[in-house]
């Protein structure tokens, strides 16, 4: 894979959650590069419609650019946390039939080193997936206190080493900025006394402290608060995360909405009384090994599904 490709991960399986109708609306809320929205677009015949945000303008641009004649496909630039307000305003509210999840971070993103996201590629320390809001890891970064740069650390990265991280980066601001990712990176790498195998030690604190910069566990939840608002009865929902974190909300959300209203224990009530939202769609899904070998970056990915049951008023 060339560098800058983008190779959309777990496609065909995605595509199968989302069981697609010709004539379907659907929302791919991460179009990244597009990889899935072209694939979802092959799927749809005249009548059908395809919503893509992304908060990436350069992401934003790609989709006019890629797919902007198509008078099937809408693209905005917007968090996936305002799924609901963005197809309330196409008038889809209660009416889309599937919609789609790819957490993270794209290729492109890692590749380019000006956009800050990877310790592999030395450039300005920003992680900002769009540029124009909020501080950079680097602005956040010289005000943080050690405590709150720890406590990003070990809640968003689960780095076991976070204080003796955050120590030795507030130690070295003190006598030189840290504005590129390859000084953090080394920060990290020497205030890291055991190395995971096969893992970068600079790994989780860059995935910590991007997660924390574009606020990505609140605004997945914030998403999964609107979604039942959102599909329709059989839509389907299908995420792929890559972080534990991020797959833990969502499998918590899918199995509360199984479980439907909350009852006194002793409080003896039917199935259909407790109104159950979703039912889960098969098993978690996880890359072949082959898929891996041609992608590594698919190695961690898992693909929840779950649909939206009928007779239920969100």
């Amino acid at each position: 894979m060339s560098s800058g490709e983008h190779r959309p991960v777990l496609l065909e399986e995605a595509l199968t959650a989302l069981n697609i109708r010709a004539d379907g609306r659907y929302v791919d809320g991460t179009f990244g590069r597009g990889g899935h929205s072209g694939a979802i677009l092959a799927r749809l015949g005249p009548e059908g419609r395809l919503l893509a945000l992304d908060k990436d303008p350069a992401a934003v641009a790609e989709g006019e650019r890629r797919f902007g004649d198509d008078p099937r496909f809408v693209i905005r630039q917007t968090s996936f946390a305002e799924i609901g307000e963005v197809t309330r305003t196409l008038g889809w509210l209660g009416k889309v039939d599937g919609i789609l999840l790819d957490l993270g971070v794209s290729s492109p993103q890692l590749d380019d080193a000006e956009r800050g996201f990877s310790f592999r590629h030395d450039g300005p320390l920003d992680m900002r997936m769009d540029p124009t809001r909020g501080p950079s890891a680097a602005e956040w970064l010289a005000e943080a206190s050690e405590q709150e740069i720890a406590r990003v650390l070990k809640e968003y990265g689960e780095e076991r080493f976070a204080r003796r991280i955050a120590r030795a980066i507030v130690q070295a601001r003190a006598e030189v900025p840290i504005e590129t990712t390859g000084r953090l990176a080394s920060i990290v790498a020497a205030a890291v006394p055991n190395r995971e195998p096969g893992k970068d030690p600079a790994t989780r604190s860059f995935q910590a402290i991007r997660i924390f910069i574009n606020r990505e566990l609140a605004d997945l939840q914030a998403f999964l608060d609107q979604v039942l608002a959102v599909l329709a009865p059989g839509g389907r929902l299908a995420v792929i995360s890559f972080h534990s974190l991020e797959d833990r909300l969502v499998k918590r959300f899918i199995r509360e909405q199984e479980k439907g209203d909350r009852f006194p224990p002793d409080l003896p009530v039917t199935a259909a009384q407790l109104q159950p939202r979703l039912r889960a769609v098969g098993k978690p899904i996880r890359p072949s090994e082959t898929e891996v070998r041609e992608n590594p970056r698919a190695r961690s990915a898992i693909l929840r599904v779950a649909e939206r049951l009928a007779g239920d008023a969100a």
